[in-house]
């Protein structure tokens, strides 16, 4: 179920500091009136989180429809220069065209794949009683545009104990100032400092220090631990509470053995 092992830089790019370890002490304590969206699912056996990677729905497919529709369409253009009207253009500046019609291509039809495969939601599942935690992953790889092996969900399982949560900044080039925060979770192999995967968890990093406080107070206590939430769960399967360009997004489906396990005890739990 978990991928092929390989190892990572031992923090994240542009790492802050890591959140409280798993075993540890959760802080702050979870405050439910801020917390948006809530859990999607609580019970003895699981918490299930909510979580996207992406903030905004709908950009990759509009915006990435119309700039591949300009990129072709000039480059239409040319060809048809070249033929209906004789225009002599040289050999490098015909490849040079070319050149940069693919490179937009590579760049933009990911993109729109994204948005519109990636499902509404990417859940994580914290399992007290067996201790590990499901991914619900989505893998995507921009080599192998066309790929459906190297695109889609395949799920991940990790031992709880293995995790740790780290804040990290970074600056990009953009409009809001530059300034990206979220919090991704790394997976320690047992017994060395070695990265063997780390996935993404939130876009913000006061979000992160709630969702993490609400899985350490879960894993270590109960549900009986976590706080009254203000705000009921999202049901991401129904199309009624999504906007419209959310429900082009294919539905969370887990995979059948994986949805059983994640969400029961183990086997030595029933026969007591």
């Amino acid at each position: 179920m978990n991928r092929k092992q390989k190892f990572l830089p031992r923090r994240a790019l542009g790492w802050k500091y890591d959140l409280p370890k798993s075993h540890e002490i959760p802080e702050p304590h979870p405050d439910s009136r801020y917390l948006l969206p809530s859990p999607n699912h609580i019970n003895e056996a699981f918490l299930e989180l909510p979580r996207s990677t992406l903030t905004v729905r709908g950009i990759g497919i509009i915006g990435g429809t119309l700039m591949l529709a300009i990129n072709v369409t000039w480059l239409l253009f040319i060809i048809y220069l070249m033929l209906a009207q004789n225009l002599q253009i040289g050999t490098p500046l015909i490849l040079a065209c070319f050149g940069f019609a693919t490179l937009m291509s590579w760049l933009i039809i990911p993109t729109i794949r994204m948005d519109i495969e990636l499902p509404r939601d990417e859940p994580i599942r914290f399992n007290r009683l067996r201790r590990k935690v499901y991914f619900y992953q989505y893998h995507f790889d921009r080599l192998h545009l066309f790929s459906r092996q190297r695109w889609g969900i395949r799920p991940v399982v990790y031992d709880w104990d293995d995790l740790v949560a780290e804040a990290c900044s970074v600056y990009a080039p953009m409009g809001n100032g530059g300034l990206i925060e979220n919090v991704v979770i790394s997976v320690i192999k047992p017994g060395t400092e070695e990265v063997i995967d780390r996935l993404f968890f939130t876009h913000d990093i006061e979000q992160g220090k709630q969702y993490w406080a609400l899985a350490q107070l879960f894993m270590q206590q109960g549900p009986q631990a976590l706080p009254e939430f203000v705000h009921p769960p999202r049901d991401w399967n129904d199309d009624s509470q999504l906007s419209p360009i959310h429900c082009i997004a294919p539905r969370v489906q887990w995979p059948t053995a994986i949805d059983i396990e994640s969400r029961t005890a183990p086997a030595a739990e029933y026969s007591r």
